[in-house]
């Protein structure tokens, strides 16, 4: 990975947000859609009772990896696309990126640089800007990755990713091998955890002591000690989701535990079979947002983080909240 830093990393980042500023300029506006009766419970310091949870459109081919971007805009991915999609904050919807690989996950690094898992040709690795593309890991041990799932960039620099492993029911004869990896900031790769039913979202506390995992196979999120060298402690059950298990479409059984998010409080936000679940630091349930699409993933941006998007299903949508994403990074 890059280390470049100083004066040269921030004229990057500046670059990147006048481009944002641009492309807001340059494209037209779609008026969002309110579903009737879609709206929030009171959850105290979350979100006030009765907030919209606004519809902003449907038909996305794919929903997931959403990012808050360098000028407060949404970017998620469209994995089945092949493309990544931009949400600014008036609901105007642009392609930020073609030619993806299948992006799944992403983040911006210090250097302006955004990081994505590819399930295409399964990888890590920079994807914008265009000529500073390059791959970080393609494979573990002689083996190519089979789903890299999603990420989460620690201030070292360094990345936490998921593979959540073969699906199941689609007549594939390969064992899974899902398992959560670390690529250090000197770009060596290991597995740091394994076991996990299905490894699907992941994400660091604000002081980055815990590793948070999503287990769609499971009925907790799950949670690790952080070490410095990046390895992770004993796994243990952080939260247990309200969702349980249920069968989804092809028949096993999941949780839909699948985006996180964290905000400036430390609370963790979980998107689930019954909608946005959000818990306190110390795991305890707060309580559930519900969706009208079940949702895959969420992320905070807008002015100063206090927008929660949810997409999901194909579908977009945002929600004002009362506290704000956490500011230390993108994701």
């Amino acid at each position: 990975m890059s280390n470049t830093k100083g004066k040269t990393g921030r004229n990057r980042v500046s670059s990147l947000h006048a481009f944002f500023i641009t492309l807001s300029l340059s494209t037209s506006v779609t008026a969002p859609v309110a579903f009737a009766n879609s709206q929030a419970p009171l959850i105290p310091g979350v979100v006030k009772a009765g907030t919209a949870i606004e519809f902003i459109k449907e038909g996305f081919e794919g929903t997931e990896g959403p990012i808050t971007a360098p000028d407060g805009s949404l970017l998620f991915t469209e994995t089945r696309a092949n493309r990544i999609t931009r949400i600014a904050p008036d609901n105007t919807i642009s392609t930020f990126l073609e030619n993806t690989n299948g992006a799944n996950g992403l983040a911006f690094n210090k250097q302006g640089e955004l990081i994505a898992v590819q399930v295409l040709d399964t990888q890590v690795g920079v994807i914008y800007p265009d000529d500073r593309r390059k791959v970080l890991v393609k494979d573990f041990e002689g083996q190519k990755f089979q789903r890299p799932n999603d990420l989460v960039l620690a201030k070292n620099g360094g990345v936490f990713f998921t593979d959540s492993g073969v699906n199941p029911g689609q007549g594939v004869t390969e064992a899974s091998r899902t398992a959560v990896y670390y690529i250090s900031p000197e770009g060596k790769t290991r597995r740091v955890a394994d076991g996990i039913e299905r490894p699907n979202g992941i994400q660091l506390s604000r002081d980055e002591k815990t590793l948070y995992v999503a287990n769609t196979g499971g009925e907790h999120v799950l949670a690790f000690d952080v070490q410095k060298d990046g390895s992770l402690g004993k796994r243990r059950n952080f939260a247990k989701l309200s969702a349980g298990l249920q069968k989804n479409d092809t028949g096993v059984l999941s949780s839909g535990a699948d985006g996180l998010a964290i905000d400036e409080k430390g609370r963790l936000y979980v998107t689930s079979n019954n909608g946005i679940e959000v818990f306190d630091k110390k795991g305890k349930a707060l309580g559930v947002i519900p969706i009208p699409h079940k949702p895959q993933n969420i992320a905070f941006a807008g002015k100063d983080k206090k927008t929660l998007y949810v997409v999901g299903r194909g579908a977009a949508y945002k929600i004002a909240v009362e506290t704000p994403g956490f500011t230390g990074r993108v994701k």
